[in-house]
């Protein structure tokens, strides 16, 4: 089972930037299709960043625009650059493949935006 660990949340202010980063415990990592995630209390998780094993990036509208995925197979790692943070983007955010693996959920990493 591929394992997901997520790092670089945080609090930032409105308008502020974070850069998530997500390694995979897979050495078959450069084929996987990932995905961003997020999800708040009550609420569903949604995808919001794909990007395919050719650096092909697909994002919800609510932040196209403003937030950037990459990859380098290299390393077995993605990142998601955020800026413009709003407070609705306040969630805790996954990494998965695309589709999600139902056992590929680790335990996020939380960002917060708030002034």
């Amino acid at each position: 089972q591929v394992q997901f660990v997520e790092s670089g949340g945080g609090l930032v202010q409105p308008g502020g930037s974070l850069t998530l980063s997500c390694t995979a415990s897979t050495l078959i990592f450069n084929i996987y299709t990932m995905g961003w995630y997020r999800q708040v209390p009550e609420k569903q998780r949604e995808a919001v960043a794909i990007i395919d094993n050719g650096g092909r990036t697909d994002y919800v509208d609510s932040v196209k625009g403003r937030f950037t995925a990459s990859r380098d197979n290299a390393v077995n790692t993605v990142t998601l650059q955020m800026n413009s943070l709003r407070p609705e983007d306040t969630a805790i955010y996954y990494c998965n493949s695309s589709p999600p693996q139902a056992g590929g959920w680790g335990q996020g990493t939380q960002v917060t935006v708030s002034s």
